[in-house]
């Protein structure tokens, strides 16, 4: 590996840019040079040749006079700030003051700073922002892949209706249900499966409208309505998205000839995005392969195919809207069943690089680059994400204002949000073009920027906010979080005391408070297939594995071993299965028994124990899955695959309806409806924890700190 030399480090660390990482198994990786110099010119920055370096080291050092004020300040309420001279400050309100601090009294929100130094006249906007969010409630919910949940009345996938149903019937005893992204996809063949990797996060996936709910087919008559339910196309074995939405459109476009005039207008970053969807009926996805003068936004070009293509611009407002519609009518039954939180949207970490946001927000987001992360033991390889990414640069340059927005929109709706890779708050794995996925380095960004704004529109939307904070993630993300009443997750794969001899699992009473607790995640095993190592025969079979299948074959069989022996320990097993109803094999749960202690232990009292743990632990927020309470052995993703796993196609064994009436399904939800009762959502959980055995060694092992941060000085 080439040497970085000082100046070039020096160059690297001024731009956020990390010249060495500690990885997954907590060793120091130095970054390759050619890496860093082309994460650099990522950003604009020359770092070819030694004369590069130094003439791009001299412009940066001017830029970072600390008389000139930065292009964003971001405040927490109640904290002051000097400035260098009297300036004029326009609340967001209009109020204007002339102040020579920020002073203390500052309102939350958005304001502007206006003064003058020797580069002219300048505008620098000031966000106040919350300490803290209010505390989450304390109670239970579902983890729900949407387009999985398939009802009678579907079109081939789950939908808003179907979301509709499920909250009315969960809601009875659970406080919340944390869906995956719903964000735009491209809807040119072949429609994108993956909710992770959007076109938009801005704006919403019209696959998702139930056809018959909207306002148009109620208001038709019975030959328009007959004409609509032909379209509905036949159900299949995997999500075929592509059938979907060949029929939802055409019945979609059917509807739209009654639907009131719409006003382009009312809404610039709508109209904007809906041009982008009817641009790409004609040249493709891709704005990158359109023409050349269709690819800026506001060109000449764009304006005049806006004029002529009017029609079809109102027709994707319209299917904006009408989803807007449906998702709202969601959290109106949220309210009316009791639920404390509704529902909690999931934010992707990253846009496609083709898609709408990439075309219309080009100016904060940085060409050429994909995000994704380093090697870890469950993608050995390392992974690619192919996702664009903010520029650092250029948001605080554009006072954030791209990603209040974002956040905004997404939060239509929605009581909760998930942050996807958390960590990208702080810093991201980028990796630069013709590099593979173990050849990035990590770029910083400004948490308290990213995590204030976030904390500011999260308390105006009444909203939780909920951290994925798995895998190698520096130790200030966490704390960060629960700094600022925000939750981090804790999944049981991942709940160990890594500095311990064989990384023991920690009991659930040691799990933290601020956090959303689960069994698994839609990248991870589920329950069952963790029992029955299904993925480490799956990543076997895809070539996936860096080692021997027996050697990871072994390690699952160690790792099933000491998680059922915790929670034998910790007395579980014996709580879970007290009055269990044993149900007949129904050819979807597998039978996978295993041994503790020389004692045969079922697969399904296993699980019973596992969200026993998921009950009684302290976390304010527990979920549970429903392909853990089906007995699904198949994971809905394998990171590191597109087409050489069903990933995202997989529908729940069960439909909606017989989910309703599964006892199994009715269990979980006793069980943990038992320890945090839906309308008292602040009761501490029952210290069934009291039975668990008081083995010192044991429980002062799993009180010893987490591991170290895993970020090192030049990240």
């Amino acid at each position: 590996m080439e040497r970085i030399d000082r100046r070039l480090a020096a160059l690297a660390s001024a731009y956020g840019v990390a010249t060495s990482y500690v990885d997954a198994d907590r060793r120091r990786r130095g970054v390759r040079r050619e890496t860093v110099v082309g994460v650099l010119s990522l950003l604009g920055v020359d770092a070819e040749t030694p004369a590069a370096v130094d003439q791009s080291l001299r412009l940066v050092r001017a830029r970072t006079d600390p008389a000139r004020l930065p292009d964003t300040i971001v405040l927490r309420a109640g904290a002051t700030r000097p400035l260098p001279s009297r300036v004029r400050l326009t609340l967001e309100d209009g109020t204007r003051r002339d102040v020579d601090e920020l002073s203390a009294d500052l309102p939350l929100g958005w304001h502007r700073l206006s003064y003058a130094d020797r580069d002219g006249d300048r505008d620098v906007t000031v966000v106040v922002v919350p300490r803290r969010l209010p505390p989450a409630p304390r109670t239970w919910g579902w983890m729900l892949q949407l387009y999985a949940l398939r009802s009678q009345q579907s079109w081939g996938m789950g939908d808003l209706a179907d979301l509709a149903d499920f909250v009315r019937w969960a809601g009875t005893s659970a406080g919340f249900v944390l869906l995956n992204p719903l964000h735009a996809v491209s809807l040119q063949h072949p429609v994108p499966a993956s909710p992770y990797s959007p076109s938009s996060r801005r704006f919403a996936n019209p696959l998702y409208i139930r056809v018959e709910d909207t306002d148009e087919f109620r208001s038709a008559d019975a030959t328009l309505r007959a004409r609509v339910r032909a379209l509905r196309p036949d159900r299949t074995d995997l999500i075929d998205y592509d059938a979907v939405w060949t029929a939802k459109r055409a019945a979609l476009e059917l509807l739209f000839a009654r639907a009131p005039l719409i006003d382009l207008d009312a809404d610039s970053e709508l109209a904007a995005f809906a041009t982008y969807q009817a641009l790409a009926e004609r040249h493709g996805a891709d704005w990158r392969r359109w023409p050349a003068d269709l690819r800026q936004p506001d060109g000449p070009a764009v304006r005049a195919a806006r004029e002529a293509t009017n029609d079809r611009i109102a027709f994707h407002v319209w299917l904006q809207r009408t989803f807007d519609g449906q998702f709202g009518a969601v959290a109106d039954t949220a309210a009316a069943a009791g639920m404390p939180i509704g529902t909690v949207a999931d934010l992707a970490v990253g846009v496609d690089p083709g898609g709408a946001d990439a075309w219309l927000l080009g100016d904060v987001l940085a060409a050429g680059v994909r995000i994704g992360a380093p090697p870890d033991a469950f993608n050995q390889l390392g992974q690619d994400w192919g996702l664009a990414a903010w520029r650092p640069d250029r948001l605080a340059e554009t006072g954030y204002a791209a990603y209040r927005d974002m956040l905004r929109r997404v939060l239509r709706g929605a009581h909760g949000l998930r942050i996807d890779h958390v960590a990208g708050l702080w810093r991201l794995w980028w990796i630069p073009p013709d590099a593979g996925a173990a050849d990035g380095t990590y770029v910083r960004y400004d948490p308290e920027a990213m995590l204030g704004i976030l904390a500011l529109e999260a308390e105006r939307a009444g909203a939780v906010v909920i951290g994925e904070d798995l895998g190698t993630v520096p130790a200030p993300v966490t704390r960060g979080l629960r700094g600022r009443n925000m939750l981090s997750s804790t999944v049981l794969w991942f709940a160990r005391d890594w500095n311990a001899p064989n990384d023991p699992f920690r009991t659930p009473d040691e799990w933290p408070a601020r956090a959303l607790a689960s069994i698994s995640t839609h990248d991870l095993p589920t329950a069952y297939g963790f029992l029955d190592a299904e993925h480490v025969r799956v990543r076997d079979e895809l070539n996936l594995l860096v080692g021997s299948a027996d050697e990871e074959l072994a390690n699952a069989d160690r790792d099933r071993g000491q998680l059922l022996a915790m929670l034998r320990d910790a007395g579980l097993l014996g709580v879970a299965v007290a009055g269990r109803e044993k149900t007949a094999a129904d050819g979807i749960r597998p039978a996978v028994d295993t041994v503790v202690a020389n004692e045969p232990v079922a697969a399904d009292d296993a699980v019973a124990a596992m969200h026993a743990a998921l009950a009684v632990s302290p976390s304010r927020l527990v979920a549970a899955s429903l392909y853990d309470a089906l007995g699904e052995i198949r994971q809905p993703n394998v990171p590191g695959t597109t087409d050489e796993y069903p990933n995202w196609r997989l529908p729940l064994p069960l439909s909606l309806e017989q989910i309703q009436r599964d006892p199994r399904v009715a269990r979980v939800a006793s069980l943990l409806a038992d320890a945090r009762p839906p309308r008292l959502a602040d009761a501490r959980p029952p210290r069934l924890a009291d039975a668990w055995p008081r083995n010192g060694a044991r429980r002062r092992a799993a009180r010893r700190a987490p591991p170290a941060d895993t970020v090192g000085p030049s990240d």
